[in-house]
């Protein structure tokens, strides 16, 4: 559900001026009850100053009007404009890691040289021109650029990479690389946790069992009316 902008502002300014329930004001504003409560008896950490969802037109005062008539009744907001998605274009790098992707790229271009430009722009988020001084090695910084891997350099997810190299390597009619180098790692951790859950089955029977028994051997709880043989 929509929520408005400044959830905490606008709940300050519907408790000051509206008849509405703490839960429908708390519903609307995607917040706790207890936090409405805090806010209407001044109790909260910070002091927010009320914001007019009206105003924001974020609702309408008939809406208002139908949730103070009806204490059941769940507000709804004003649909608000779609927000613009950034569809086109290469992705954004943060600042800290922009410094790496010259060696993301150079990565690429050893390992997997198939891959286009284009392609590799779009994954990374650079420009061509980038790519190509670095290919032809007329790149500024070329001394100091050391081809690393772009998913340890977190430029992009593992996931990413194996799809892209795996659609170039079929437009290009060749068959995509497979890594098997953990295929007999994988086989042994499997069988290593078959064991484990074996042996903690095994220990677990084998629990059950000396419990049973011990139950079994318990001493016969002397009875002052009997003569311990089961007679009265």
């Amino acid at each position: 559900m929509a929520q408005p902008l400044m959830p905490h502002a606008t709940a300050s300014w519907l408790v000051d001026n509206t008849a509405l329930s703490f839960e429908q004001i708390a519903e609307f504003c995607g917040l706790h009850i207890l936090e409405v409560q805090a806010i209407a008896d001044d109790t909260a950490a910070t002091k927010y100053t009320g914001r007019d969802p009206v105003r924001a037109h974020e609702i309408t005062m008939e809406e208002i009007h139908k949730g103070e008539a009806n204490p059941d009744y769940r507000l709804v907001m004003v649909k608000g404009p779609d927000p613009v998605r950034r569809t086109k274009g290469p992705r954004y790098t943060p600042v800290s890691k922009r410094q790496d992707k010259p060696d993301g790229i150079a990565w690429i271009l050893r390992h997997h040289p198939e891959v286009s430009d284009g392609a590799i722009g779009k994954l990374i988020g650079t420009t061509r021109n980038t790519i190509q001084a670095i290919r032809e090695r007329t790149h500024w910084n070329i001394s100091n650029i050391q081809p690393k891997d772009p998913v340890t350099l977190g430029l992009c997810s593992q996931r990413e990479l194996d799809a892209l190299v795996a659609r170039t390597a079929k437009k290009a009619g060749i068959e995509a690389p497979t890594d098997s180098r953990l295929a007999g790692d994988r086989e042994a951790l499997i069988e290593e946790l078959r064991r484990e859950r074996e042996t903690q089955q095994r220990l677990a029977e084998e629990a059950l069992h000396s419990e049973a028994a011990a139950i079994n051997d318990v001493a016969t709880i002397l009875d002052p009316f009997s003569d311990n043989k089961g007679h009265v």
